[in-house]
C-alpha cells in the first residue's frame, strides 16, 4: 500500500509529514522513558523481518490482486506502540530511499497509513485491552486478526482521503473507496493470520518479549531470549534471501484498485516538488524495485532482501543507541 508521489499534492504531503513527524517525536520521548536495552535487538531483528516479509506479495484468490504484510500490528505487539512506530519508520525510509518503493514526497503519508494505525490503534485499543488479564494463543490470534483487519481498513481509507484532498480527479472518492476497502479487508485478514503465527511462536518461545506480558506469562518459554532472536533472524534471511523469489506478480491492493477505477496502475506526477523528489530517489535508489539497476537478473531480488534487511538492522539499532546516548547525556 505504498503510495507514489503522483497520488499526493505538496500540501497534503507536507501535512502528512508534520503528522507523522509529531508522532515520531512523541515516540522518541516515550522510548527514552522506557529505556529497555532488550528492545534494541528486537527492534533490529523484527524491523528486518518486516522488511523481508513485505517483499512477499501473496495472491488474493479470484481477484487478480495481491497483498503483503504491513507490519505495524506485529511490531507493536512485540515492542509496544512507540518503539514499534519508530521501527516501522526505519523500514519505510529504507524502502523509499534504497529501493524506490513508495514516493519520497508521499513518505509522510505512507508512514501514517501503514504505521500509525497498526502501532497506536492496534497496540493501545486492541492488543493491550485484550491482553489485560493475561495472554493465551486464542487471545493472540484474535487480537492479531482483528487488529490487522481494522488498522488496514483505516490505512486504506486514509489513502482515499489523501487522494481526495490532493485533487486526484482520476480517482473519484466514492468509487475509489468502494474499491479499496473490500480488497484490503481480504489482505488484512491474511496479514492477521501471518501476524498471529509469528506472535504465537514468540509467546511459546519467549513470552516476555510480547508487549504487556504479565509475570505469569513471563514464567513460560521454551527458548532463551537469544535463541528466539536467532530463530527470527534466520527466518528473516530465508524470507528475504529465498522466498522473495516466489512473491506474487499481481498488483497490490492499491495498484489493483487504481487499475479498476482509473484504468491504470500508475499516474503521472507533475510539478517542481514531484520532480525534485523523483530526482533524489533516482540518486539514492541503489536497488530500484528490489533489483539490480539496468538488469533483469533474478539474483537482484534475494540480494535486495538480504542487503535491505541488514541496512534496516543498522538503522534501527543505530537510532536506539543515539536515543540512549542523548538520554544519558541529559541525565
Amino acid at each position: 500500500m505504498h503510495m507514489a508521489d503522483a497520488l499526493v499534492s505538496p500540501a497534503v504531503a507536507g501535512t502528512m509529514y508534520v503528522a507523522a513527524g509529531a508522532a515520531a517525536i512523541y515516540s522518541i520521548k516515550k522510548v527514552k522513558e522506557e529505556d529497555d536495552p532488550k528492545k534494541i535487538a528486537v527492534m533490529g531483528v523484527m524491523g528486518a523481518f518486516v522488511f523481508a516479509t513485505q517483499m512477499i506479495n501473496f495472491t488474493i484468490p479470484g481477484t487478480g490482486s495481491s497483498g503483503h504484510l504491513c507490519g505495524g500490528m506485529l511490531l507493536s505487539a512485540l515492542l509496544g506502540p512507540y518503539a514499534g512506530f519508530l521501527t516501522m519508520i526505519g523500514v519505510l525510509l529504507i524502502q523509499c530511499l534504497m529501493f524506490a518503493d513508495g514516493g519520497l514526497l508521499a513518505l509522510g503519508a505512507n508512514i501514517w497509513n501503514m504505521s500509525f494505525y497498526g502501532c497506536f490503534i492496534g497496540a493501545l485499543l486492541i492488543w493491550k485491552p485484550m491482553m489485560k488479564k493475561g495472554m493465551s494463543k486464542t487471545k493472540i490470534a484474535a487480537a492479531s486478526i482483528i487488529g490487522c483487519v481494522l488498522t488496514l481498513q483505516l490505512g486504506a481509507f486514509s489513502v482515499t482521503v489523501e487522494t481526495l484532498a490532493s485533487g486526484i480527479t482520476e480517482l473519484p472518492f466514492p468509487v475509489f473507496v468502494a474499491t479499496m476497502q473490500p480488497i484490503h479487508l481480504a489482505i488484512g485478514f491474511v496479514e492477521g493470520l501471518i501476524t498471529s503465527a509469528v506472535l504465537i511462536f514468540v509467546y511459546q518461545a519467549r513470552p516476555e518479549i510480547l508487549y504487556g506480558a504479565k509475570p505469569v506469562d513471563r514464567e513460560k518459554g521454551a527458548f532463551s531470549f537469544k535463541k528466539t532472536i536467532a530463530v527470527l533472524a534466520v527466518a528473516t534471511l530465508l524470507i528475504g534471501g529465498g522466498l522473495s523469489l516466489y512473491a506474487s506478480s499481481n498488483p497490490d491492493g492499491l495498484e489493483w484498485s487504481m487499475g479498476k477505477v482509473a484504468g491504470t496502475e500508475e499516474l503521472e506526477a507533475t510539478g517542481a516538488m514531484h520532480e525534485t523528489a523523483e530526482g533524489i530517489q533516482n540518486v539514492t535508489a541503489l536497488l530500484p524495485d528490489y533489483g539490480f539497476k539496468n538488469s533483469e537478473s533474478a539474483a537482484g531480488t534475494p540480494f535486495s532482501g538480504i542487503i535491505g534487511a541488514g541496512v534496516v538492522v543498522v538503522v534501527c539499532v543505530g537510532v536506539c543507541y543515539i536515543i540512549r546516548f542523548f538520554k544519558r547525556k541529559k541525565d
